[in-house]
């Protein structure tokens, strides 16, 4: 079975999410803020670190409840900073509490997050045909477009490296490369 190349052989949480989740059409608005979350955090850091991390990421960010992460105060971040299971950095912590009060504005003017993020792309999945991963840019007019919006907005960590990050975890696009088995399997849906 051909999996891209990022998809280490040997390391079993990267088969599991290139297998089961990467690419896959997300319309999830929990699941979107999740990957949003993960996204900002990873910025500088390597996807690995951000998987390992990712179920206490899960417990400390009560299971990216958005509506409680808006919420949250100088003690619930005092709690983060200390909470070596997680990202530690007071930038990307606060800029999880001000994104989940935009996300849930941009919730209140779309009616969903996932009706706002695949308006972008008529509602259809955008399927790339890359032959290698080298031939995969890191951002795209489109992921531009997004990040300059949701800037706009007022969220944080939302550059357009981070963006087409995001549109590729949750399957807004399909940049599986064209020899792997998940992208026929996505291109098909």
């Amino acid at each position: 079975m051909t999996r891209c190349k990022w998809a280490d052989p040997n390391n079993q949480l990267y088969v599991d999410y290139h297998d089961r989740e990467w690419g896959v059409p997300v319309h999830d608005d929990r699941i979107l803020f999740e990957f949003l979350v993960l996204e900002g955090a990873q910025a500088g850091l390597s996807w690995s670190t951000i998987l390992n991390k990712r179920e206490n990421f899960r417990a400390a960010f009560d299971d990216f409840d958005y509506e409680k992460i808006a919420k949250y105060n100088e003690k619930k971040i005092k709690d983060l900073l200390d909470d070596k299971g997680i990202i530690r950095n007071r930038l990307k912590i606060n800029s999880v509490i001000k994104n989940a009060k935009v996300f849930i504005d941009i919730q209140k003017e779309f009616g969903s997050f996932d009706k706002y993020l695949w308006k972008f792309v008529d509602f259809k999945q955008v399927c790339n045909a890359f032959e290698t991963a080298g031939d995969i840019p890191p951002k795209t007019a489109l992921s531009d477009r997004i990040s300059s919006d949701l800037k706009k907005r007022g969220m944080n960590f939302v550059g357009s490296t981070i963006i087409y990050s995001l549109l590729q975890a949750v399957g807004v696009v399909n940049d599986h490369t064209v020899d792997c088995f998940r992208y026929k399997e996505l291109s098909e849906n």
